[in-house]
């Protein structure tokens, strides 16, 4: 593992002598819609750039005024980061009161974060009866870190495009981030095993767990796939639709949502099915992003005892959570805890039930 690392360490250091001549009238300045999207360029980027979100960490991306204040960022950008769906529909207004030309869709200081990126849920139909429909497919790709890595490629790729001298520099950095990236996702063992050509394709199409099964090897498995493995198969409520890629990539069943539709609010009657449905299925768990109102889970949670966990969807979103692996590190360890606290508290009540007088 050390000479595997050293190959990225060498080349950083060698490209080192460049980034330390960047001075901050000289680094690229890269604006995102999203705090994740910001921190990711920070992490190909280095000292060669700066960079800041539009949206804070703790805010929802669908539902952003576009304040001139935001424009302004945009005026002298040299990358702009949006998804590049229909996720951030106010984004396009910013950049044309920016006039800022090349950071616009098409132009070469502009990143679609998605790109590439194969899509979940896509619609077989847009009747706006249906809710908030998104017309590519789902647009909450940073739930997923096979997904992130493939952000990770477009923004350097959109880097080199606007500061070619920088290249060497953001592809090593790329390189280092997604070799870290796929071990904390699989853990040592298996990449140098397998390498991520075979487990990501493993991993996306919900087979890894299996393949590995099959063939004696779930003990090589580490990193957040092991962290994940004592909810996988275990079903859960949202709020919304945005936990589609994190639910399919660790084996989650997501039964319904607290939206009846999405981005259409709860009605009582919802909430009563959501209630029963609830009870008569055990869910215990029920997931949801801080920006969300939290009256009707919490509700919900005080009728059936399910165990609400309220995290943060973007880097930025809660103090500590300062980058992607922070991000990835928290939702994991929210959701064993969930599971582990009401799980512990049916054996209990199992128990205190078999030592009632006359059992």
């Amino acid at each position: 593992m050390a000479m595997h690392l050293s190959k990225y360490l060498v080349l950083s250091l060698c490209v080192a002598g460049l980034a330390a001549a960047t001075t901050a009238e000289t680094a690229v300045k890269v604006v995102a819609t999203q705090g994740t999207y910001a921190s990711i360029a920070r992490e190909i980027g280095g000292d060669r750039i700066v960079a800041e979100s539009i949206v804070e960490g703790a805010a929802d991306v669908h539902f952003v005024k576009p304040k001139p204040s935001y424009a302004v960022m945009l005026q002298d950008a040299d990358l702009f980061i949006s998804t590049g769906l229909d996720l951030e529909l106010w984004a396009p207004v910013l950049v044309n009161k920016s006039g800022n030309r090349a950071i616009a869709d098409g132009g070469v200081g502009y990143v679609a974060a998605a790109h590439g990126i194969d899509l979940l849920e896509k619609p077989t139909s847009l009747d706006r009866s249906a809710g908030d429909v998104h017309i590519f497919g789902n647009p909450h790709i940073q739930t997923s870190p096979i997904n992130i890595s493939a952000v990770a490629g477009n923004v350097a790729t959109g880097l080199c495009k606007v500061d070619p001298q920088g290249c060497a520099i953001y592809r090593a950095n790329l390189a280092a981030f997604q070799d870290r990236l796929a071990r904390r996702l699989y853990g040592d063992v298996l990449v140098e095993l397998l390498g991520t050509a075979t487990l990501d394709p493993l991993a996306r199409n919900g087979r890894l767990v299996g393949f590995l099964e099959e063939r004696g090897r779930l003990a090589d498995l580490g990193g957040w796939f092991a962290e994940a493995l004592p909810f996988r198969g275990r079903s859960i409520i949202c709020s919304h639709k945005d936990w589609t890629y994190f639910a399919s990539l660790f084996g989650l069943n997501v039964v319904d949502y607290v939206e009846p539709k999405p981005g259409i609010p709860p009605t009582a009657r919802h909430v009563a099915e959501l209630i029963e449905r609830i009870e008569r299925e055990d869910v215990k768990v029920l997931v949801s992003a801080n920006y969300f109102e939290r009256s009707k889970p919490q509700l919900i949670a005080d009728r059936t005892g399910i165990a609400p966990v309220v995290v943060p969807m973007s880097v930025g979103g809660e103090p500590g959570v300062e980058t992607y692996f922070d991000l990835v590190d928290l939702w994991i360890a929210r959701l064993r805890e969930a599971f582990a606290r009401v799980d512990g508290e049916a054996g209990m009540t199992v128990a205190k039930h078999l030592d009632e007088p006359g059992r």
